[in-house]
């Protein structure tokens, strides 16, 4: 029997061209689950695994490798461990936790893996990044020179947050610190930044409160919400900053400005040091794990003014933090402080007694300061600051009732009028120019002999007076964000006239 040499190549040719086919051959690196419980894993055999690489439990679970020993990892599981049990198959994946980003999260209330719980179907997103990013150099950024205007009068005047500034937000519970991330993602409507708030550890009806008063103002196609409430596994409510961030780091790559806003990063600190006691992690101070200063270092160091190169977007960081007792000297917030540019302290003795929103203009500051305001609060501002500060002061000595002369007696109605000047309704935020425009009466003296109960009524009133007949002043201010001399002779009129009015109507009365 002849074998022709083509035959042969042919039955060579389709042997091989079926192998293809049918007989693909994939090698995958797989461990198996030595313990498990408390939402931690322990896996043996992954022995190529790398640090905060996604791996994949046998029911489709996924987990992020947080420890890497010599005999075992650990493994953080993003879900209920309920259905995961020892000698389960852990597969590598070679990937690292990545979320989806872009424009069609607008509007929606997502998880810390960015899957939708809002009930309005799935996300079509194009693009995912990491939720672990790198933070911008030096050279890649510039300084902060444009403002974030919150709509609170106390904030804009005297603590201003600009682009790509980290801000926290620092207070006593239930002191109204969720309440000014409101009324700054409502005042954001005309303003083309996008708005990112984490909710981090809080209950679901809170955060079913906060999605309702956003809808209500029509806040919510700018904004994004993502979610780990307090039933959420710790690893989710670990990861939810991070996922939040790399949805805001979107924008800001793409020459855009965000905001990101984490409600509060002391429970996002305490599910941390929960992962870390359960992987074995050695407890340093308050039991919190020795990286407890990367945590949040890595996170907020990524809000960021990027330069004219890279677009000239920006990422705002305001981080929330809760304090016990008005003790702003316990280990997490004071990590946080010396991280951010700057701190709006609530103090509830404020709050209690009627001046709310409840900031302490002596402790709060802002390290941006006058670099992130518009030229035309800048002239009125200065003096506010310092109004304020004299006030506290003469204040405090006024309590022992010692006979004081005219000028002193004097700051002390300015000082009273202008606190009663700067409180404000919540959701309720202010243009540039009616801040302008109150601040200007409060520190002209045009306040100075209204009543305090009047004075929220004179606000309200001169808003409209001028308004209707002055338009020119709030359109001009709104359009150059400055006063000019022709538009301040204008508003030193309009006052003029309109206090004499209010006078008037009230001494009718």
């Amino acid at each position: 029997m002849l074998l022709k040499p083509e035959e042969i190549s042919w039955v060579i040719q389709n042997e091989i061209e079926n192998y293809d086919a049918q007989l693909k051959t994939e090698f995958e690196s797989v461990g198996y689950v030595l313990q498990v419980g408390d939402g931690i894993a322990r896996v043996w055999g992954l022995d190529d695994v790398m640090m905060s690489e996604l791996v994949e439990f046998s029911n489709g679970l996924m987990g992020i490798v947080l420890n890497l020993e010599s005999d075992s990892i650990g493994v953080i599981i993003l879900g209920s461990d309920n259905e995961i049990k020892e000698k389960d198959v852990v597969k590598r994946t070679g990937k690292i936790a990545s979320v989806p980003v872009g424009e069609a999260l607008l509007g929606r209330v997502v998880n810390a893996l960015g899957q939708p719980i809002d009930g309005k179907g799935p996300i079509a997103a194009s693009k995912f990044m990491p939720i672990e990013g790198r933070a911008p150099g030096v050279v890649e950024r510039k300084p902060v020179s444009e403002p974030v205007q919150t709509g609170v009068k106390a904030i804009d005047a005297m603590i201003p947050i600009g682009r790509g500034q980290r801000e926290l937000i620092i207070g006593d519970r239930q002191t109204g610190k969720t309440t000014i991330i409101l009324d700054t993602i409502i005042n954001q409507k005309d303003s083309g930044i996008y708005c990112i708030y984490v909710a981090i550890g809080q209950r679901a009806s809170t955060i079913a409160q906060v999605v309702k008063t956003l809808e209500d103002h029509d806040a919510m196609k700018y904004t994004i919400i993502v979610v780990a409430t307090a039933s959420d596994p710790a690893a989710l409510q670990y990861i939810s900053p991070y996922s939040g961030t790399a949805m805001g780091e979107y924008f800001m790559y793409s020459g855009r400005n965000a905001v990101c806003f984490y409600d509060d990063l002391s429970k996002h600190a305490q599910s941390y040091r929960q992962l870390a006691l359960l992987l074995r992690r050695p407890p340093g101070r308050e039991a919190y794990p020795g990286d407890i200063f990367y945590l949040h270092s890595r996170l907020l160091e990524r809000a960021a003014k990027l330069n004219e190169k890279l677009g000239g977007g920006s990422l705002t960081a305001i981080p929330v933090i809760e304090t016990q007792a008005n003790d702003v000297t316990t280990y997490i917030p004071t990590n946080v402080i010396s991280i951010t540019d700057g701190q709006i302290y609530l103090e509830s003795d404020l709050f209690f007694a009627g001046i709310r929103p409840a900031i302490n203009v002596g402790i709060s500051a802002s390290r941006v300061g006058g670099k992130a305001q518009t030229k035309a609060m800048k002239k009125m501002a200065g003096s506010l600051r310092l109004d304020l500060a004299q006030y506290r002061e003469l204040a405090a000595f006024a309590q022992f009732g010692s006979e004081m002369d005219k000028s002193t007696q004097a700051q002390l109605v300015r000082g009273e009028k202008m606190t009663e000047m700067l409180k404000q309704d919540k959701f309720s935020p202010c243009s540039l120019a009616e801040e302008v425009m109150i601040i200007f009466a409060g520190t002209k003296g045009y306040l100075d002999i209204i009543p305090n109960h009047h004075i929220k009524e004179f606000a309200n009133d001169f808003y409209q007076y001028i308004n209707e007949k002055y338009p020119e002043i709030p359109e001009s201010i709104n359009k150059t964000r400055d006063l000019t001399d022709d538009i301040l002779a204008k508003l030193n009129k309009a006052t003029k006239e309109f206090q004499e009015e209010f006078k008037k109507k009230h001494s009718a009365n």
